[in-house]
């Protein structure tokens, strides 16, 4: 066991590291750079870039960089004022992961019962309300979900704020937008894998046996059919915990999504590079995680040699 998680370790790094290269040099691809604007002059920019060293070749650029990154060290913005890349996300990243956890404990628990209640009325109607639900979620794009949750429940009714990020009623309407596509597609998934193993042998062996029913559905169909979901929960919880660009936007909240959309429109180099970085790395770790948890969910499955 100890092998596999060094193993992967070294792999995680690496995928890191090479997705840090990448950007690095794709965003400077970029028409433009970030000190342009009718206020800069030659000389003011020509400064600023002195000052962070973009003056300097690429390669060595990079490879300072590759250093500060070693050490935990991602930059200072070049757009926020005495502000690092690490304050940043310090900052963001506490208001994205609220949003995203209440997103999951809304979207996962239901999505697998709509999934699990749909299978077991298959062509029936509560199966066919359960698919609307799931096709409207993930058909709809999420700012189209936001801004009519918008509408409905904060101009009309008035129920909740708007937008902002002050208090926990800021917080229904963008959890529920974000909720929403997570849920149906984890409520698809439910579905579609609960069916495919409906029709195994060894259920068609248990109920032979004369197992009771509650017993194969628990013990035999949800065990087996849920390691789907399993597999797409890391980069799930990965992409709703470190932030999503539009229910961000929509809803005013200062998350990281947020600080990425303004990074790359000011082209921000060392903001977009680290955010990247912090996204990736989230990411391998989700996903590693997620192996973990798909040994123990299926005892089938444990790591070789």
């Amino acid at each position: 066991m100890l092998k596999y998680v060094m193993k992967r370790l070294f792999i995680s790094l690496v995928t890191v590291w090479v997705l840090a290269t990448i950007v690095f040099f794709l965003i400077r691809i970029l028409p433009g750079d970030p000190f342009s604007g009718d206020k800069i002059t030659p000389q003011i920019k020509e400064s600023m870039m002195k000052y962070f060293e973009l003056d300097k070749p690429l390669p060595i650029q990079y490879a300072k960089y590759m250093t500060n990154l070693a050490q935990g060290d991602m930059g200072y913005s070049l757009r926020y004022k005495n502000r690092t890349v690490n304050q940043v996300i310090a900052d963001a990243f506490p208001k994205s992961a609220e949003l995203g956890i209440r997103s999951l404990f809304l979207a996962i628990p239901i999505g697998i019962f709509l999934g699990i209640f749909s299978a077991l009325n298959h062509n029936k109607l509560w199966d066919y309300v359960c698919m609307i639900i799931a096709v409207i979620g993930v058909s709809v794009p999420s700012f189209i979900i936001g801004g009519l949750f918008q509408y409905i429940f904060a101009v009309k009714l008035r129920i909740f704020p708007v937008a902002e990020w002050k208090g926990f009623d800021y917080t229904v309407l963008p959890s529920l937008a974000l909720s929403l596509g997570t849920l149906a597609l984890v409520a698809r998934l439910m579905r579609a894998s609960m069916l495919e193993i409906t029709g195994q042998d060894y259920i068609m062996t248990a109920e032979a046996k004369g197992l009771p029913t509650r017993k194969i559905i628990w013990k035999h169909l949800i065990r087996n059919a849920i390691l789907p979901v399993v597999t797409v929960l890391g980069p799930i919880v990965a992409a709703l915990v470190t932030g999503t660009f539009v229910i961000e936007q929509i809803f005013a909240i200062p998350g990281l999504g947020r600080h990425y959309v303004m990074g790359i429109q000011n082209l921000d180099y060392t903001l977009v590079l680290g955010l990247t970085i912090f996204f990736g790395a989230f990411v391998v770790l989700m996903n590693f995680l997620v192996d973990i948890i798909y040994g123990l969910v299926d005892p089938r499955i444990r790591v070789g040699k």
